[in-house]
Order: structure tokens, then sequence, then C-alpha cells
């Protein structure tokens, strides 16, 4: 399966910045090549969007890049997490397979039939996620040859209230999570992401969701990429599931554009 046009957009910073705000779940779109194999009608897919898609993140980062003193690059996702998800390992490694949500999801977030049981993922595999994962290798190595080191700072929300997939959603859903990884989040950039979000509300970390997104083939090996995710509780910027956003989004704006400040340096 080839897409008709690129499902990503690389949106140029300066170029000695080292930060990419990547946001991987911001768009609903689904491909009419795509749209026959998930088994939900018209009204239960713009239902299930609602729920699954991180609305307005796009925004958010494009309203912080524009308010940082340097411009981040930006990495964005514009088709829907339902035709692949980008941050899930499309393979055996990905625990969201125990409920159907891997790479390529056959399970809704009410854990209801997406795609039939039998259905081959790897058309899908192999026309976006792997494209997109490229490209975002691509645009990380960019980065540390220009400018030295590569910031990948990861823009998502999450819902109030536990989705039936959620694995481990019995935690804390604090107005602010930080998602770290041990090798890749270094305590400065947690310290400056604490700093950055300290008027948002309550900053938890690791709760709801937790890891941060760094290219496979710099995972665990390159101590020049760093790498952090923001989850922002939507009841703090949105109506939820899938409504417009609200005030709260301006300050998100400021805060994250106050991170990459401090980050680029």
């Amino acid at each position: 399966m080839t897409p008709a046009a690129p499902s990503f957009e690389l949106l140029p910073g300066a170029d000695h910045s080292p930060v990419i705000l990547h946001v991987p779940h911001s768009a609903r779109e689904i491909p009419p090549s795509v749209r026959p194999g998930i088994v939900l009608d018209d009204e239960g897919l713009e239902r299930e969007l609602d729920h699954i898609t991180d609305a307005h993140t796009a925004e958010l980062a494009a309203e912080a890049a524009g308010l940082s003193a340097v411009a981040p690059w930006q990495f964005v996702n514009r088709l829907s997490r339902l035709v692949v998800d980008p941050e899930r390992f499309p393979d055996e490694r990905e625990e969201m397979l125990a409920v159907g949500m891997g790479a390529v999801y056959t399970r809704t977030t009410h854990r209801a039939v997406l795609r039939p049981a039998d259905a081959d993922p790897q058309p899908l595999i192999e026309g976006y996620f792997r494209p997109y994962a490229r490209a975002m290798r691509d645009a990380v190595a960019e980065r540390l040859a220009v400018a030295g080191r590569a910031v990948v700072v990861d823009v998502h929300s999450y819902p109030t209230a536990a989705l039936p997939y959620e694995l481990h959603g019995e935690g804390p859903r604090p107005p602010v999570c930080l998602g770290t990884d041990s090798f890749h989040t270094p305590p400065e950039l947690l310290a400056a992401a604490r700093e950055a979000f300290a008027g948002c509300g309550e900053i938890g970390l690791d709760s709801p969701f937790s890891g941060a997104y760094v290219p496979l083939d710099f995972y665990g090996k390159e101590p020049r990429v760093s790498a952090l995710m923001v989850e922002i509780r939507r009841d703090t910027y949105m109506t939820e599931p899938g409504g417009p956003a609200g005030p709260g989004l301006g300050q998100l704006a400021a805060a994250l554009a106050a991170l990459v400040d401090t980050v680029t340096g």
C-alpha cells in the first residue's frame, strides 16, 4: 500500500535548533484506501476518533513554536493513529498487542472490534509505518549533524477518565504527565519541563503513560539524543471527548515554548 501523498510533515525550525516537537496522534484523517478495512460504521468511527485522537496537539505545538525564541522543528503525523500508530513497536515487543492496539489497531478504545482479527497489518506497516519511522530517524540524524544533539519532545494528550484499553490507567491522572526514558531523559531535561509547566497544575511522572519516543536507530545507543513525552490531560484545554479547544491551550503553548527555550539554550 503506497500513500498518495506523504502521511507526515516536517515543519522546519531554526537551522541550529536541536529541538523536534513530535506530534503523532493529533490527526483524524483516514485515507479512502484504508477506510474499508475498518469495520465501524461512520458514526461509530467518528465516536472512536473523538476518544483516540490527541485533539489540538498539532495546534499546541505550532503555537509553542511561534512563541519560542529559537523556533523548534515540528514533525507532525497528518493521518489518524487508526491508520498506523507510529509510536508502537511493529512486532511482538509491543505490550499494547494484548489489547489489540499494536502498530495497527484491531480493537477500539472500548475493546470493540476495529479490524477483523485476521486482517494483515503488513501493507499498512510497509506503506505508512516504515516511511514515517525512516523520516523521523532522518530528522533526528539531521539535528545531530547540524546542532550536535537532538531533543525530541513528544506532544500528547489523554482523557480525564481512563478508557478501557489503557493497561496502566489505575494510577494518577495529573493535569500534566511527563513520560521519561531511563537512557534518553536526562535530569536536566526533566527539571526544565517541571519548571516550564509549573503554572499548569500538578505535574506527574510516568502515569498514566510512560516512556518517550526515540527512533530505534538511536534508542539506547546515542546519548546525544534526549527525549521527553509531555502528556496533557484534556479537560485542561478542550471539551471532551472530541470538542473544541479552550483558553487553556494558550497557557500550555506558552509553557511548551518555555521548555523549548530552556533546552535550546
